[in-house]
Parts: C-alpha cells; sequence; structure tokens
C-alpha cells in the first residue's frame, strides 16, 4: 500500500512538473537530434556538411585488410567504429523514420541521410570480402589512450570481422535487422537501393543463423569491455528476424522467430539488449493486423511496459526525485531514449486499435504511456530540477564540456598543426568550454540526485552517443508532429 501511495505521489509529481514548466521545443530539437550525426561522421565529408568543424577522416580505413571500409560513424566521443552499436543505431533511425516520418516535415531528407551514411558503410562491410563480415575499425585499447582529433588519426586502424570459424550471430543479426529496416525507409523513394539492402540484410541473417555464436568470445579485447555481447546473441537473431520478417513478410522468418523458443524478459532496452524492442515490433502485427499468432509478442510487449510504469504493481524502475528514469549509473539517458522510443510506438499501436491493457489493477491507456515518456523527453530537453538541457546546443543551458576528441579540441581550420597524443592535456584538463558546440548530442545525463558536474573526463555522464540520439528521433518527431496539429 505504501508503494502504492509513492508511486502515485511520483506520478503526480511528473505531471505537474509538466504543466508547470510547459513543452520544449520539439522541432527545434528533432532538427538539433539529427545534425548531431554529421558531428560523428567518418570518411570524405560532403560539401553540404553543416558541421563545419569537422573535416574528412579516416580515409585509409580497411587498408589494413585490402578493403574500402571507409565512411560510417564514431560510436561516441572517440574515433573507434564499433558496428554493434552502430548498426543498432540505424536501425533506430529506420524505425523512427518508418513510425513518424509523416510528422518530420522538412527533417525527413536529414533522417534519411544520417540513415544511409551508416548503411553506406554497412553495405561496404557485408559485401567487401565473401565469407565475412567486418565488423569493427580501429584499436579501441589504442584509440582510448590517444586524445586527438579524427582529422589527425595516427593510431593503428586494426580491421576486425566475424566468419564462420569465428562466428558473431549478435553483431551480424543487429546488421541484418539493420538493413532491412532501412530498406523499407528507402523502398518508395529509391527501389534499386532499397533492393539492395533487402537482399545483403538476408545474406547476413542467414550468416548469423548458421554460424552461431558471440562475437565477444573471439574478438575479446578489441570489443570488450566497450561493447561486448553481454545478453549472448539470441536477441539479436530475435531482433533480426522480425525486422526482415516486416520487410518481406516471408513466413520463413516467422518460423526462425517461432524456432527461438522462450524470450529473457527484461526491463531495458538497448544496442546489447534487443528483447523488448523485438517485442513492441512484433506486437505491431497483433494490434494493427490482428494476427492472433503473436499475441504472445503482445504479452510480452505488455509485460515490459509494467515493469517501466511508476504505479505499476510490477514495476521495477527506478525514478530519480526529479523524476527520471534511472536504470544504470553509466550512460543512463541511453536507456532512457530507447525506452521512450517503445513506450511512444506502443501506444500509436494502441491508439490505432483503440485499446487497453492492465498492469494488476492498473488500466494503461496509449495517452498514459504517452505522457510518461514525455516527461523522460521534456527532462531530457531541461524541464529538470537543475535546468540543465541534456542535448548539446539546445536551450539556454546545455553542457559545455563534453567528453569528445573532436569537439574538445581546436578544429583544423583554427589549428593546421596536428595535435598529436602527447599534446592532449591543455585540452582535456581545462575547465574552460569545448572550442567546438557538438550540436544536437545528448549526453550520458544526470546522476541519481539529478545533479550533473559537466566535467570532460566524466565519461559516465557526459560523453554523448549515436544510439542516445537514434532513439529519441522518434518521440521528438511524434511530439513535434503533435504541438503543431
Amino acid at each position: 500500500m505504501a508503494k502504492g501511495a509513492a508511486s502515485f505521489l511520483l506520478l503526480s509529481l511528473l505531471l505537474f512538473l509538466d504543466s508547470v514548466h510547459g513543452n520544449p521545443n520539439y522541432r527545434e530539437a528533432l532538427t538539433k537530434s539529427l545534425l548531431f550525426f554529421q558531428g560523428q561522421r567518418s570518411g570524405r565529408l560532403p560539401p553540404k556538411q553543416q558541421i563545419t568543424w569537422r573535416s574528412s577522416s579516416g580515409l585509409s580505413d580497411g587498408r589494413l585488410a585490402g578493403v574500402d571500409l571507409t565512411g560510417g560513424y564514431y560510436d561516441a566521443g572517440d574515433n573507434v567504429k564499433f558496428n554493434f552499436p552502430m548498426a543498432f543505431t540505424t536501425t533506430m533511425l529506420s524505425w523512427s523514420t518508418l513510425e513518424y516520418g509523416k510528422r518530420m516535415g522538412p527533417q525527413l531528407q536529414e533522417a534519411r541521410a544520417a540513415i544511409r551514411w551508416a548503411t553506406d558503410y554497412l553495405l561496404k562491410c557485408a559485401t567487401a570480402t565473401p565469407g565475412r563480415l567486418y565488423v569493427g575499425v580501429g584499436d579501441p585499447n589504442v584509440d582510448h589512450k590517444c586524445w586527438e582529433r579524427p582529422e589527425d588519426m595516427d593510431t593503428v586502424r586494426s580491421v576486425y570481422y566475424v566468419s564462420p570459424s569465428n562466428p558473431g550471430s549478435d553483431v551480424a543479426g543487429e546488421t541484418a535487422a539493420a538493413l532491412a529496416a532501412a530498406s523499407l525507409v528507402f523502398r518508395k523513394v529509391d527501389q534499386r537501393y532499397s533492393a539492395l539492402l533487402l537482399k545483403t540484410a538476408k545474406k547476413v541473417l542467414q550468416f548469423a543463423v548458421q554460424y552461431q555464436g558471440a562475437y565477444s568470445d573471439k574478438l575479446g579485447s578489441a570489443v570488450c569491455p566497450f561493447y561486448c555481447s553481454y545478453s549472448g546473441y539470441k536477441d539479436e537473431l530475435l531482433w533480426g528476424a522480425a525486422w526482415l520478417f516486416r520487410a518481406t513478410n516471408d513466413v520463413s522468418y516467422y518460423n526462425l522467430l517461432k524456432s527461438l523458443g522462450a524470450d529473457d524478459q527484461p526491463d531495458l532496452f538497448s544496442w546489447d539488449n534487443k528483447y523488448s524492442g523485438a517485442h513492441v515490433l512484433l506486437a505491431r502485427r497483433a494490434l494493427l493486423s490482428k494476427d492472433q499468432n503473436f499475441q504472445s509478442f503482445k504479452g510480452e510487449a505488455e509485460n515490459f511496459m509494467c515493469k517501466i510504469i511508476p504505479n505499476s504493481p510490477s514495476s521495477t524502475t527506478q525514478y530519480t526525485q526529479g523524476g527520471l528514469m534511472y536504470k544504470m549509473s553509466q550512460s543512463n539517458l541511453q536507456y532512457v531514449t530507447s525506452i521512450s522510443f517503445l513506450l511512444t510506438t506502443y501506444a500509436k499501436y494502441m491508439r490505432a486499435t483503440k485499446s487497453t491493457f492492465d498492469c494488476g489493477s492498473l488500466l494503461v491507456t496509449p495517452n498514459y504511456l504517452t505522457a510518461i515518456a514525455k516527461r523522460q523527453i521534456d527532462y531530457i530537453l531541461g524541464v529538470n530540477p537543475i535546468r540543465m538541457s541534456y542535448m548539446v546546443g539546445f536551450g539556454p543551458t546545455f553542457p559545455k564540456r563534453v567528453h569528445h576528441r573532436g569537439s574538445s579540441l581546436p578544429s583544423v581550420a583554427r589549428h593546421p598543426e596536428s595535435i598529436g597524443c602527447d599534446s592532449f592535456e591543455p585540452f582535456f584538463y581545462t575547465a574552460n568550454p569545448n572550442p567546438n558546440i557538438l550540436v544536437g548530442a545528448i549526453v550520458g545525463g544526470p546522476n541519481q540526485n539529478d545533479g550533473f558536474p559537466d566535467d570532460r573526463s566524466d565519461y559516465s555522464h557526459s560523453e554523448p552517443a549515436t544510439y542516445i540520439n537514434a532513439a529519441i528521433v522518434g518521440p521528438l518527431a511524434y511530439f513535434a508532429g503533435r504541438s503543431n496539429a
């Protein structure tokens, strides 16, 4: 009874704060959330590059393996290309565009461009060498000891891959999901490219299923502890099959889904753990198509929601005093943005079918899920106890000392001389703001007490990442479209 009362008071606080502070400018936030990806680009930058303090970089990527692996994104504040989180980023950008593209307005083109920058690279990784899927460029252990601009990189650009003898069902399953989801984005606007994406996705998923194993088992310190496959690879097989089923409607992918057996039912969604995302994606079929074969996924999706809702009897989610979901101490906002995406998207499916569900005695409506998601997005955009926007360049107060190499060092235009590994200390340890504003970047976020030190060396809270941003694009488009309605 006491727990229920406390949860009710918390939800009342969230709704009260929302009504007091009003709505942030979601359209501006959407624009900036997509602009961020230009700051993460690797490869030769196009003439229309808007983040102008960045220059071309990584132009020899792949050379050590005799292939062209230029392009793609640096994952966060370093200069490594990790394909596992990059592919998840791509899947989430694509899902956001599929669900909310009609609300994006002029940002739809920017979303497609962000997706294509990744898929062009992922296609190279999947097709450059028969029997191999390249999964990363750059030795993370060497790179992480060297604070230098991507344009100055002189660390070894090691190339990593999986193969039949060194399998990686996790990274392959996620790559297949990314390519399949993106094929749907481009289906009506570039049919040839869409067909290439889908054809490649099918081959990559076949590889993931035929040669099963976790990529981190073989690649070791090249991916761990940074992006180990902590949850195993079954969730990526489910995720990849779910996206290929949506892209093809081929019953063989449904059969694969069923053959994978009972799923884990976590209370988060991330680059590592895809179960809840797959459940929501597959529940769409149960709700929108009334397909009884997918009812179990609908049940799993709703069990997940019940673990997130603050006053649900089965809730396992902590909230800070200021109202933020708090899942992990390191880079917590990645979970907030990804869960918020699932809340708004499942609410969308429910609203289309006038559905509700129960968490014990609590009746859950689509508006209820949307209100919870809105509170999280608003918190990120500055509606919080310290009025800090956790999106760089948005609002009057935002992080100034982001843990990001390119942002923290003078641009090539301002400082043409190379800044080597041994010359970083004056730039890294200064209390001065970063010289280059990484517009749109969402950092790891506040601590469990709603505090934020804005310390460049505190990567757990001050480092941005592509997958944090990718997941917020959908909710921002939803709320931007709703506020314009």
